[in-house]
């Protein structure tokens, strides 16, 4: 993990932008921040307050021009639309701990060739999908990693899925 990285940041300067102006940034420029992040990846932005989830909403592949961009949209999805919780309140801003995890590219793989700790992964059964990203707290076993990723695509265990794996560079 890579501490005090300028990706939480720019996570942090976007929702601070958006409680004191009541509108999402524009543009990087809008914040302050000359876009040198290169081209975008999937990336998941995670938020925790008090040690627990707050919100996390990520992209499994690049859905906008830079890196930079694709953390901002991200950001706003987990702070406002992850469905498991209510929005974010400008009150919780300064108690969050931010991460932000960037995407290697998916490669297939098999169950003997995952490891809860170092790789996520993502399970596909025609239109379904699930992707579980590595190294959380409590998902010790490839066999629980692999129930949770197929619980959360709605992909029964007896269904025959396919296996991808993933690194993530983990920012905090």
């Amino acid at each position: 993990m890579k501490e005090s990285h300028i990706y939480p940041q720019l996570v942090r300067k976007a929702l601070e932008f958006y409680f004191s102006n009541a509108r999402k940034p524009k543009s990087l420029d809008e914040l302050g921040v000359v876009d040198s992040f290169g081209p975008s990846h999937g990336v998941f932005v995670s938020l925790h307050k008090d040690g627990d989830l707050r919100g996390c909403i990520g992209t499994i592949m690049a859905s906008q021009k830079t890196l930079g961009d694709e953390i901002i949209q991200n950001t706003f999805s987990a702070a406002f639309n992850d469905p498991r919780f209510p929005p974010l309140e400008a009150e919780e801003l300064p108690l969050l701990e931010i991460n932000v995890d960037v995407l290697s590219e998916f490669e297939e793989s098999t169950r003997d060739k995952l490891d809860p700790k170092k790789y996520g992964v993502m399970v596909s059964t025609g239109w379904k999908r699930g992707l579980l990203l590595p190294d959380l707290e409590g998902v010790d076993t490839v066999d629980m990693q692999l129930s949770i990723a197929c619980r959360k695509g709605g992909i029964g265990l007896h269904e025959k899925y396919v296996i991808e794996r993933f690194t993530v560079e983990r920012y905090k």
